[in-house]
């Protein structure tokens, strides 16, 4: 970013540092970097990297990130303010973050008396001073600081006078922001916008122009200190946390009443209930309240950024999430998809394309004519209400979830059922038979490849007959069906199973209940999900392997239409 937007709120991104904090969450280098990059192409203008004096990992990714610097983002090192009575220039923590290389640094202080007197075990004038001698220390060193007011929202409830002395001591002492954190994550937003409305009373601090990260800053460059006569006029910021799930709430909360900067992480990942969700907070910051936060073309990447970000710390896309969860425009009630059909504003309340999600209609028993016209579209097949295939479809997909199908989390298999209904599935192979042993050893309780998979299979006209292990039954089957394929079709090697789900639909019925299976199927760019239903496990999980094969071969044919339930 070379110039300042107009009305412009800055967004600083932690995932690479309180995300990682999440209970399951693990991030390498590698993993780090990939991240950081695909937010420097999102635009976002602040990338906290870690916290280097903290472990090695953040170390060498420091080192990493300079030998290929980011495009336009500012890396942040983190950190906290020296140690009670000890001179910040001697602090090892504060050596290691000047170590990072870092132009831009954030600093955490404590603002809760009792975090100062139970936690650091100092006074509270010991506090302040280390808060002032830790920013005047690092913008000797020319660099340029964020303080973050840990414990802020809490402290200042309960000691507001003392609160507010930490924070104009980092302001007196050079820091460019001031961040309001909600650590505990306990504050509701009408606490939020009184207290920030307190703040700027109390500091003098204005809404002004923001400080922006790069070196065309109108403030003077951070390559020299600024002079004290040249203190930068400091703006607020606000990094909250969900444990009330309000986190999102409160940031708009505060920005509504003059903040300036929103830090939070990509899906809200964060440590116990999450940081506030950044895909939640730019779509309504910059759609809804009219603020400049990333360009428009940037933010039609939002939700391939949030499904990217799952899938490097591997962890399941949030289907349900606002925005950019597969579901945020998903439409089921046949009411809902006949008024979508003619206006989409009846029921979405943005255009799913400008954060780059997009529109679906979902197959149920609860689905009429509107819904299957609609999916019959998003599939490329054009249909009308008068044509009789149209009624069979409807009235097949009835009697299949009455059975226990379910195809609107099985999109693939009833776009298989609509081609049969209008006469133009092309299946593949031709299943002949297949037997499944598996060996139980008495004593052996770890995993192994006890499973035997044969299947015979037609192609052509021509009997193919393989065999496969697996560990399972299910795997061995998939193998040696794979086996048998591969040789007609050499594509089947690049796809993979991704997920499976084993629902009991009847269990009263004991071991003779009646078993759906959902297979999610990949080729490493595309996603697919296919169902199979039996009282027999190894039969619904063979159904839905062979749809899921069958429909990555269709996904190959040069005359496949795009799908849009495909992520």
């Amino acid at each position: 970013m070379n110039h300042l937007p107009s009305n412009p709120i800055w967004i600083y991104d932690t995932t690479l540092r309180d995300g990682s904090q999440r209970e399951g969450l693990s991030l390498s280098i590698e993993d780090k970097l990939r991240i950081a990059r695909q937010l420097d192409e999102l635009g976002i203008p602040f990338i906290e990297g870690g916290w280097p004096g903290a472990n090695p990992k953040d170390v060498q990714f420091f080192w990493q990130i300079k030998e290929e610097p980011l495009k336009q983002a500012e890396v942040v090192a983190f950190c906290s303010t020296r140690r009670p009575h000890q001179a910040a220039a001697e602090d090892k923590m504060l050596q290691a973050l000047l170590a990072a290389g870092t132009r831009w640094v954030t600093i955490f202080g404590k603002s809760w008396d009792l975090h100062v007197t139970a936690g650091l075990n100092t006074s509270l004038e010991e506090n302040l001073a280390m808060i002032r001698d830790t920013i005047e220390y690092l913008r000797s060193q020319k660099r340029r600081v964020i303080y973050d007011a840990e414990h802020w929202f809490d402290g200042y409830k309960r000691n507001p006078e003392y609160a507010l002395k930490t924070l104009i001591t980092a302001k007196e002492a050079g820091a460019e922001w001031l961040v309001l954190c909600d650590t505990n994550g306990g504050t509701l937003p009408h606490e939020v916008s009184q207290i920030v409305r307190d703040v700027i009373q109390a500091t003098g601090i204005e809404n002004n122009q923001s400080p922006i990260p790069n070196s065309q800053s109108p403030i003077p460059n951070s390559q020299s200190p600024i002079p004290n006569s040249q203190l930068p006029i400091p703006q607020l910021g606000i990094h909250t946390h969900n444990d009330s799930d309000t986190a999102v709430a409160n940031a708009l909360a505060g920005v509504h009443e003059g903040v300036r900067m929103v830090q939070g992480t990509i899906n809200g990942y964060g440590e116990r209930c999450g940081n506030a969700n950044l895909c939640s907070l730019i779509p309504n910051l910059q759609l809804k309240l009219g603020y400049s936060c990333i360009e428009d073309e940037q933010l039609a990447k939002l939700a391939q950024m949030s499904r990217l970000t799952s899938e490097v710390v591997n962890l399941a896309p949030d289907d349900h999430a606002p925005f950019v969860g597969r579901s945020a425009f998903a439409h089921k009630g046949g009411i809902h998809v006949s008024a979508v059909a003619r206006n989409p504003l009846t029921y979405e309340h943005i255009q799913p394309e400008k954060i780059g999600n997009q529109r679906r209609i979902v197959i149920s028993d609860q689905s009429g004519l509107s819904n299957v016209l609609a999916k019959a579209r998003s599939f490329g097949h054009e249909l009308n209400k008068q044509d009789p295939a149209c009624r069979q479809i409807l009235e097949r997909l009835k009697v299949l979830e009455s059975e226990g199908y379910q195809f609107e989390a099985a999109e693939a298999s009833f776009d298989l059922l609509m081609r049969e209904a209008l006469a133009y599935r092309q299946e593949p192979f031709e299943l002949k038979g297949f037997q499944v042993n598996c060996d139980i050893l008495q004593g052996i309780t770890s995993p192994c490849n006890n499973a035997l998979a044969t299947i015979k299979v037609a192609v052509n006209g021509e009997d193919i007959l393989e065999a496969a292990e697996g560990n399972g039954p299910v795997a061995a089957l998939d193998a040696a069906l794979r086996k048998a394929l591969v040789k007609f079709y050499p594509e089947i090697a690049t796809f993979h199973l991704t997920d499976y789900k084993v629902r009991i639909l009847n269990s009263a019925s004991g071991t003779s209940a009646k078993t759906r299976v959902l297979v999610e199927s990949s080729n490493s760019e595309q996603r697919w999900t296919t169902v199979g239903v039996s009282t027999n496990i190894l039969e619904a999980s063979y159904q839905a392997v062979v749809e899921g094969i069958e429909y990555g071969l269709l996904l190959q044919s040069p005359t496949k239409t795009a799908l849009t339930f495909l992520s």
